[in-house]
């Protein structure tokens, strides 16, 4: 018998919550209809739009930068093509710092001096290696072609985009 009373207290309590819902709804409608009812205020003027220069275009006859180049001169042509110019070594077999790219390389220190200087050289890992001149060492096919004191130079070879391969110089500076 409890949970009867219980749903019947429920279910009144309900009809008394749903009929006071009832009336604030007309005090809602009333003050919307007040308020629709008010006149609007006026809105400030739109600004004045700035008008520029015409601008003209004068380089319709150059070049459009975003497609391929199909035709160059004979100079550019012979200096780029697939086979001219500075390759790679066919066959060498890599060294062990060719697996490092060059910025994670560090120079440490020299040993020896003159013509019989060594660079020394810690990879990634912490690992130091002895290099010299005619070593390689870089992602880049980079070819040491002096050591000094306080740095290593070396050559680097970089694709040209057309198949050739063009020759920029490098250096590791000694860590202080």
């Amino acid at each position: 018998m409890s949970r009867a009373k219980s749903w019947m207290a429920l279910s009144i309590t309900s009809a008394v919550l749903l009929v006071g819902c009832a009336e604030s709804r007309s005090e809602l409608d009333g003050y919307i209809l007040d308020v629709k009812q008010r006149p609007g205020k006026s809105l400030p003027p739109l600004p004045v739009m700035q008008t520029f220069p015409a601008f003209e275009y004068t380089a319709n006859e150059m070049r459009d930068p975003f497609t391929a180049v199909t035709q160059e001169s004979d100079e550019q042509s012979t200096a780029s093509a697939p086979g001219s110019g500075p390759q790679p070594i066919a066959g060498r077999r890599k060294e062990e710092l060719e697996n490092f790219p060059l910025d994670s390389l560090d120079m440490v220190g020299t040993i020896g001096g003159g013509a019989d200087i060594y660079a020394l050289v810690k990879d990634p890992s912490g690992v130091v290696h002895r290099v010299r001149p005619n070593n390689y060492l870089g992602q880049n096919h980079g070819h040491i072609t002096g050591i000094y004191e306080d740095r290593i130079e070396l050559v680097e070879l970089f694709p040209n985009g057309l198949g050739g391969y063009e020759e920029r110089r490098s250096a590791i500076a000694l860590d202080d």
